[in-house]
């Protein structure tokens, strides 16, 4: 029985360890006013639970864009993967980020909004790297190590950047500017999930290096902003 279960204990265990230790990388790198750990489970959990929200959303808009336009045309796999799937999952991530983080006590430092869109971000790409590892095997964990779990830490911190900046101006009175900057913290991640999805599948055979340039710069233009933003924390 043990032998049994012990090939999707390793899967699972390599489909995990990825998320997690991006998430200790975070956490760590929230020097002012460490969260709560109950706080931070929680929207690891509503991460999870993004996943399903957003299959929803994908799932109707993949059904319209086939009623409306033909399938593989690059007009479609644009619309595809930055509509349908990319404001899909992070809006999806975005509206369980909000509704369970704004307003909340905890939410006292600027760098926190990057700590809260990070942990639901990594809670969804858990649970998804899970699915997809569960399905493909070893080699699947191996390469969505290094690129789809890490891209989606690279999606919430961009979220998190404006979404703490919203909260910020929401707190001073400045509620025309605070919805811009929400709608920023939802377009922006949006866009670059599109730009990754579409060049990991539509472009994958005629120009993977643009990928792998993309995925390069996106990496290192996030882990630049997660120092400065770390360096530069204060109260609100």
């Amino acid at each position: 029985m043990f032998l049994f279960y012990l090939p999707n204990a390793i899967l699972i265990s390599a489909a995990v360890i990825p998320a997690v230790a991006l998430l200790v990388l975070v956490y760590r790198a929230d020097r002012v006013d460490k969260e709560n750990p109950a706080l931070l489970v929680r929207l690891v959990m509503m991460g999870v639970f993004a996943t399903t929200l957003a299959k929803l959303a994908e799932y109707l808009g993949v059904t319209a864009l086939s009623l409306l336009f033909h399938r593989e045309t690059m007009l479609y796999n644009v619309l595809l993967y930055f509509g349908a799937v990319g404001f899909a999952e992070e809006g999806a991530k975005y509206v369980l980020l909000k509704r369970h983080t704004w307003g909340h006590p905890e939410f006292n430092c600027r760098f926190d909004g990057v700590v809260y869109a990070v942990f639901v971000s990594l809670g969804f790409a858990l649970w998804e790297n899970i699915g997809y590892v569960l399905m493909n095997g070893l080699g699947t964990a191996l390469l969505r190590a290094v690129t789809a779990v890490p891209g989606h830490a690279c999606f919430g911190v961009f979220m998190g950047c404006w979404y703490a900046r919203a909260y910020a101006l929401a707190r001073q009175g400045d509620e025309p500017a605070s919805k811009r900057y929400r709608i920023l913290a939802v377009v922006l991640p949006a866009l670059l999930h599109g730009a990754y999805d579409f060049l990991a599948v539509a472009m994958a055979y005629q120009a993977a290096w643009v990928f792998l340039a993309f995925v390069a710069v996106l990496f290192a233009i996030t882990y630049r902003l997660v120092i400065r933003l770390s360096k530069e924390d204060a109260y609100l």
